[in-house]
């Protein structure tokens, strides 16, 4: 299907052009060739295919979903997806005024891409690309049909891109964080002694679903184990259970940890967790549109070290959104590699953080807390800000 160009107003654009045409203007883009599911997801307002929502392949290929973009020439973009997503476009229409639902791989969807640059007269453009994202396959046919074309990593504009976040995607973010700790405190909840960790993944799995999010992963412990995996490990009484989870609602991630007792927790254990809560709460006392990321990391670092739990706690502290480590970067490889660009820059308003205090006990077991912070002018808002304590095993019926 291809639908003539020209007849998209700019005010049906589903991002900041303004925004995106700056970024691109700053990594000196002339077109986008956004690939990754995160990416199209955003600059198509939203969509994503449900077919492929769990896998990509397909016969010999694999799903290669692709939003072009002209800097300054919304009336060129393009989407090029697979041939049943024309469909799709029947009920929701895409914005984009090109639409190429023709693909059952890499390469046949690499082609269209490239037909496309050479209508719109941008063969000889500098092409932003999604290295991570692109297979080699689609990129070798890019390199070869394009040879005076110059492709460039365009990750770093596309995660400046989707850093900001608009109300509605606060939104999503918030309800996605309310629907996992609700499902992580059920889970919690209805767990009894001898119930399995396989058993309890298996539970918050169902408990998310019928919530309407959807599930992704839980790194759960118990007893004095650190071991996150699933096993036939059985909870015991007077143990504590860790449940750390990420589900997503319409694609924004909730990513949220809470702590579980079989029982009531003793002395020890509470303030064990005071301590863990002392750490959280430091580094989001900090949080507020004009503080450098950096300075909020440290300050969060400087009360751990003074902690009595210091050599076998941990900090960290990451954006998220559309993908569970995103913009702002705040520190680097730390656990995963990438480089803390944002720590000195200002927070700025809707940035979404990830802040996170983990406590390797060495009888006590894994004790953690995560909590989701969005940024405002004033300070942030939490979401999912429940169940911070000792939340109680067993009392659900």
């Amino acid at each position: 299907m291809n639908i003539a160009p020209g007849k998209t107003e700019v005010s049906s654009i589903p991002f900041d052009q303004a925004r995106v045409d700056r970024l691109m203007e700053e990594a000196g883009i002339d077109v986008l060739f956004a690939t990754s599911k995160h990416n199209t997801q955003y600059l198509l307002g939203g969509y994503r295919y449900i077919f492929f929502e769990a896998m990509d392949a397909i016969g010999h290929s694999r799903y290669l979903p692709i939003v072009l973009y002209e800097k300054g020439g919304p009336e060129h973009a393009a989407y090029i997806g697979n041939k049943m997503e024309g469909g799709e476009h029947q009920n929701h229409p895409f914005w984009t005024p090109t639409l190429h639902a023709a693909c059952w791989g890499t390469l046949d969807a690499a082609n269209l891409a490239v037909e496309h640059l050479r209508q719109i007269g941008k063969s000889a453009a500098r092409i932003g690309i999604e290295p991570g994202f692109l297979p080699s396959d689609a990129y070798m046919l890019i390199r070869k049909a394009l040879p005076d074309a110059k492709l460039m990593d365009a990750t770093d504009m596309l995660e400046r891109m989707r850093a900001i976040k608009t109300e509605a995607e606060l939104e999503q973010l918030r309800i996605a964080s309310e629907l996992i700790t609700d499902s992580m405190l059920a889970t919690i909840a209805l767990a009894r002694e001898g119930t399995t960790k396989t058993d309890i993944i298996e539970r918050l799995r169902r408990e998310e679903t019928n919530r309407g999010a959807h599930f992704e992963y839980c790194l759960l412990t118990l007893g004095s184990s650190h071991n996150r995996a699933a096993s036939s490990q059985a909870w015991k009484k007077g143990e504590v259970m860790s449940i750390d989870s990420g589900g997503n609602y319409h694609g924004y991630i909730g990513d949220l940890c809470r702590m579980g007792v079989l029982g009531e927790p003793d002395a020890e254990l509470e303030d064990l967790l005071a301590e863990v809560e002392a750490v959280q709460q430091a580094a989001i006392s900090k949080v507020k549109a004009g503080i450098l990321g950096g300075d909020m990391i440290a300050h969060a670092e400087s009360v751990l070290k003074a902690s009595k739990v210091s050599a076998y706690t941990d900090f960290f502290a990451h954006g998220m959104g559309l993908i569970t480590h995103e913009a702002p970067f705040l520190m680097t490889n730390h656990p995963v590699a990438y480089e803390g660009t944002y720590a000195a820059k200002p927070l700025e308003k809707n940035m979404v953080l990830s802040v996170e205090t983990t406590m390797l006990h060495p009888t006590r077991g894994f004790i953690k807390l995560e909590d989701t912070v969005a940024v405002t002018d004033a300070g942030y808002v939490m979401f999912g800000d429940r169940g911070r304590g000792w939340n109680r095993g067993g009392v659900a019926a």
